[in-house]
């Protein structure tokens, strides 16, 4: 990963869950799963197996005010059935809920699901074991879409979302 290409791109660039939802190549992510109104992807630059991001698919940039309380209680239901799935297929020791971004970039209202491995060291947890200054996952296709696969089924076997 080129950091100062991602962070200039984030900057400058389009809308990146925009962009994803519109198909273009260039922001291609693995779809775990979605319903008329939620999206749930794999992370490109992953730190930890199995993490995810979920987006409205509107376009929406901040938590509280942009959401009123029924569209903001139905997005957290959707990530909490996506964090359930991380948690089946992953097996971590934690799972981190966070929503990063600003008006300066990544504007897009987003969650990350983060499955903590177990035995990681703690001096390498929380923070640390999510910033992408020490390295992330390098996957293949192949493996991103496997991980999807087997991400949605932990969802659809839970069978509280309805695929939209």
């Amino acid at each position: 990963m080129d950091l100062e290409s991602y962070v200039a791109r984030t900057r400058s660039g389009p809308c990146f869950v925009c962009v994803f939802l519109a198909g273009d190549p260039d922001y291609a992510h693995a779809t775990v799963f979605e319903d008329a109104d939620h999206v749930a992807f794999l992370d490109r630059w992953p730190t930890v197996p199995g993490k995810v991001l979920v987006a409205p698919k509107v376009h929406v940039e901040h938590v509280v005010r942009d959401l009123d309380e029924q569209a903001y209680s139905r997005l957290m239901l959707f990530v909490r059935e996506i964090a359930l799935a991380v948690e089946a297929v992953c097996g971590p020791e934690r799972t981190y809920l966070y929503s990063l971004g600003s008006q300066q970039g990544n504007a897009h209202l987003h969650w990350h699901i983060a499955g903590l491995p177990p035995g990681v060291p703690y001096r390498e947890q929380q923070f640390h074991a999510l910033m992408t200054e020490h390295g992330v996952l390098a996957l293949s296709p192949g493996q991103a879409a496997s991980t999807a696969v087997r991400l949605r089924e932990a969802v659809v076997a839970r069978g509280v979302l309805n695929t939209g």
